[in-house]
């Protein structure tokens, strides 16, 4: 590898400590754009998880189909607290045949999700991702701002902490979500 590094010609900022202001900007906006999203797109599975929408009742999977390359189609029936009728619905991918659950029916009504708490931790897993990610902005805006090294420490120490925070999330709610 290092026979070729003579030839990657490499390019430094000649004027300060990175980019100018518009390009701070939309690094930030990028950034707090990226790590904010999955809590905006986790909305609708935790209202569906704690029950503001669809329909309370029992999920039970009655078959899934192997699609190869680790991906399953699995197939079920959602019974409703209410007594109706039971539907046929699409199943979460990581059930088993056979798994009998607590779920809510989607208001569109082609899907089951978990609910109570398992359904909320499995919907945080996402957000717990952002959260993860957004850690260590405030540092990178205090390096920017020319602050000192004793704000910039405390700066990674919370990042650390809101980053670990994160990552405890994404395990709880992927450990909800395949259990």
């Amino acid at each position: 590898m290092s026979d070729f590094l003579s030839d990657l010609t490499f390019v430094t900022p000649s004027r300060g400590r990175g980019p100018g202001p518009f390009g701070r900007a939309v690094l930030v906006l990028l950034w707090v754009g990226i790590c904010v999203l999955p809590a905006v797109l986790s909305v609708p599975d935790f209202r569906l998880a704690t029950g503001r929408t669809g329909t309370p009742g029992t999920l039970t999977v009655l078959s899934c189909a192997d699609l190869g390359q680790g991906r399953y189609d699995c197939k079920g029936r959602f019974t409703p607290d209410s007594g109706g009728p039971a539907v046929p619905v699409d199943a979460s991918p990581d059930s088993e045949a056979g798994d009998v659950t607590r779920a809510q029916l989607t208001p569109e009504g082609d899907r089951a999700a978990p609910a109570g708490t398992r359904g909320v931790l499995a919907a945080a897993a996402l957000p717990g991702v952002g959260l993860g990610g957004i850690g260590f902005l405030p540092y990178v805006l205090l390096y920017w701002a020319g602050a000192g090294r004793r704000a910039r420490r405390a700066a990674v120490a919370a990042g650390c902490v809101i980053t670990a925070a994160g990552l405890v999330l994404t395990i709880a709610g992927m450990a909800a979500a395949y259990s």
